[in-house]
């Protein structure tokens, strides 16, 4: 199937004000043409890529583009608009759109032929084709023609030739790395623009792009022989180490497009300057990235907690998860003999009744003896928690070399001084800013080698696993035992606050920062909660679970309810998100939460507080840090836990129906001009 065709052509019929509208057409136009099942779905994966940075370029054209899930066969969409929209380019805004949607698991061949279309724009000739082309047939042959495998077409790999006699031994060398966040697009042009350039300035220059495609390793010969080294990326360079030691010039993705010559002289430049920036051993390329934006010191510590935060998560699912199975085999007290149980019997030697509880609730010796099994590795895996958590901490800091520094002050955090979530997390942070400060030394090129490898590590495990150890590890303890006693002693009316906290955060972003602050919170506790018998953590994480199972069952439901508010899109995904929320997948809101934001968000948080409140109340307990109703098993008052959550399932979808029919000057139409008017701009609250 081809990547584009005439129903995926639209010449000045889009009317749009904005990225996100021209976003949302073109979604509908992919979905319209049977290429994407969920139109909302598709808007929200390529408007989330292009929050992250805009995809406007020179000459008037901008490529929004995502890898998802919507689509099953990678599709181009073109618009010409009427009039041009600001997408964020440096020179004005864009009146040529590519939407590109690429599946998640596209295939290398796909993903070669789009890799080759976003090279084909940086061609003022082609671009000028398509601003003269008459009618959609001729757009699509142009673009067919573009990435067709009959033509030769110049691969990002490919070393440009000299443009004069000399000899290519004479010319002075370079290297560069291009990589954007998706891989699909921006990597492929940022890599030809720089190799024109090159070819214009008569140096040699060998590109490696990190992009969906793939593309071979810039050869080691090529990087030993280079005087500089040029890193176009929006995200973090693979492989860094090989240019230690090398002159630098890094900048985001877009500017190896726009600026390829200025990038070019001034890696020139940096290679005869003895006090340039080098590339220092352990180095990030998402950090050099970040630094060249200019980030600022708050959004880069929100970077890095949310970097330890998602690493730690695979923890706490396969752990929790295994000890709500050791429950279900062996009853809620395997707990007391699962340690004896797992040494002392095998397959072959089942435990007897001596060896168990007296109040055994178990299914018999086999359930034991694998209860005890599957709740032995559980717990073992989520006493990898608060050292993961800091580990990844340290490693969003100061990439690899943070990584060993930051588990071992974790480990010191937890178990050993009991200073638990807060402990990891300053631990955490204490190792990545030893380690990326240590980046920072010049060092001789014999030394270069050693330092992501043995001294960064052993001087930032010194010096943070040291603090912790000597001085604050204990404090950090008495203030985590506090906490857990106050929270332990929360009763009544206190702890229906708790929960009304609690619910709002696992609402307000849907999966965000504040709703993993709320989720690690809870699960930090989990398992030592389990160990100790402590009460207080178990309906913290079923009331937490509860209430992030709301806005995707309350989306649902308002589209059963009241169909006609949602376009077939939304009715679709409210379909799915039944699923989703039934499995504690809160991002199942996220479609409805794209398009209509003002009405979906404040919903959400009216259901999530609800919800919170009361299973705080009733007292609910969850042993599972994940899943949903599918872990019935591990939630005690089950049938509370699920009237709670279906009470504040109604409350955001009466919520949300009623904003939507009175908080809205006109109602939703099926067209996608209508669509477009449900877009965050233009919503009236």
């Amino acid at each position: 199937m081809s990547i584009i065709t005439e129903d995926l052509v639209s010449l000045e019929s889009i009317s749009a004000s904005s990225p996100h509208k021209v976003i949302t057409a073109l979604a509908e136009l992919i979905a319209t043409a049977g290429r994407a099942g969920h139109a909302a779905s598709l808007a929200s994966d390529a408007w989330a890529r292009e929050q992250t940075s805009a995809t406007g370029m020179a000459s008037g054209i901008a490529i929004p583009h995502c890898k998802t899930s919507a689509v099953e066969q990678a599709t181009v969409a073109f618009a010409r608009l009427q009039e041009p929209v600001d997408f964020g380019a440096p020179d004005g805004p864009a009146d040529l759109i590519f939407f590109i949607a690429a599946p998640a698991g596209a295939s290398e061949e796909h993903l070669t032929i789009l890799s080759a279309l976003a090279s084909s724009l940086i061609d003022e000739s082609f671009l000028a084709e398509l601003r003269e082309a008459s009618d959609a047939q001729e757009i699509v042959a142009l673009i067919e023609n573009s990435v067709s495998p009959d033509q030769p077409q110049k691969t990002p790999d490919e070393t440009p030739s000299a443009t004069s006699g000399e000899p290519a031994s004479a010319r002075r060398r370079l290297v560069a790395v291009t990589a954007c966040p998706t891989g699909i697009a921006h990597t492929y042009m940022a890599a030809d623009a720089l190799k024109r350039a090159a070819e214009s300035l008569n140096v040699d220059l060998q590109v490696e792009t990190q992009g969906s495609s793939g593309a071979a390793p810039l050869p080691p010969e090529a990087v030993q022989q280079a005087e500089a080294v040029i890193f176009a990326a929006d995200v973090d360079v693979r492989d860094k180490h090989r240019f230690a030691g090398k002159p630098v010039v890094a900048g985001r993705v877009k500017r190896g497009i726009n600026e390829p010559g200025t990038m070019i002289t001034q890696a020139l430049s940096a290679a005869d300057d003895p006090q340039a920036e080098r590339v220092a051993a352990g180095t990030s390329g998402e950090e050099t990235a970040a630094e060249d934006s200019g980030e600022s010191f708050g959004r880069k510590t929100q970077r890095v907690l949310m970097t330890g935060v998602s690493y730690m998560i695979p923890f706490v699912a396969a752990g929790g998860l295994l000890m709500a199975l050791g429950f279900l085999l062996g009853g809620y007290n395997i707990t007391d003999v699962a340690g004896d149980v797992v040494i002392d019997n095998t397959l072959w030697n089942l435990p007897t009744e001596a060896d168990l509880p007296d109040d055994f609730v178990g299914w018999g010796p086999l359930g034991a003896y694998l209860g005890s099994v599957f709740f032995a590795i559980g717990d073992t895996a989520m006493s990898f928690l608060v050292p993961a958590l800091a580990g990844y901490i340290a490693y969003g800091m100061a990439d690899r070399p943070g990584i060993a520094p930051g588990f071992i002050a974790g480990a010191v955090a937890e178990p050993l001084m009991e200073a638990g979530f807060i402990g990891g997390i300053i631990g955490g942070l204490l190792a990545g800013a030893v380690a990326s400060w240590f980046r920072t030394f010049e060092v001789p090129r014999w030394l270069a080698g050693l330092m992501p490898v043995v001294i960064i590590p052993l001087v930032a495990t010194i010096v943070a696993a040291g603090l912790m150890l000597m001085l604050l590890g204990g404090p950090i303890a008495s203030l985590t035992s506090g906490l857990e006693n106050w929270l332990s002693g929360m009763t009544g009316a206190a702890a229906v606050v708790l929960g009304l906290i609690l619910g709002l955060m696992m609402c307000v972003d849907l999966g965000g920062p504040i709703n993993k602050v709320a989720y690690a919170f809870a699960v930090a506790g989990l398992s030592g909660a389990v160990a100790a018998g402590e009460q207080a953590p178990l309906v913290i994480m079923a009331t937490v679970m509860a209430a992030g199972m709301v806005p995707p069952l309350g989306m649902a439901l308002a589209t059963f309810v009241d169909r006609r508010l949602f376009s077939r899109a939304e009715q679709e995904n409210g379909k799915t998100a039944v699923l989703l929320g039934a499995a504690f997948i809160s991002e199942g809101a996220i479609p409805f939460a794209a398009a209509d934001p003002l009405r979906v968000l404040p919903s959400a948080m009216l259901g999530g507080m609800a919800t919170g409140a009361l299973t705080m109340a009733f007292s609910v307990t969850s042993y599972a840090p994940h899943g949903g109703v599918f872990v019935f098993f591990a939630i005690d008052n089950f049938l509370l836990f699920i009237l709670s959550v279906l009470i504040g399932t109604a409350v955001t979808a009466l919520s949300v129906i009623a904003l939507k029919r009175w908080a809205r000057k006109t109602p939703v139409a099926e067209s996608t001009a209508d669509q477009q008017s449900t877009a965050p701009e233009t919503a009236t609250v």
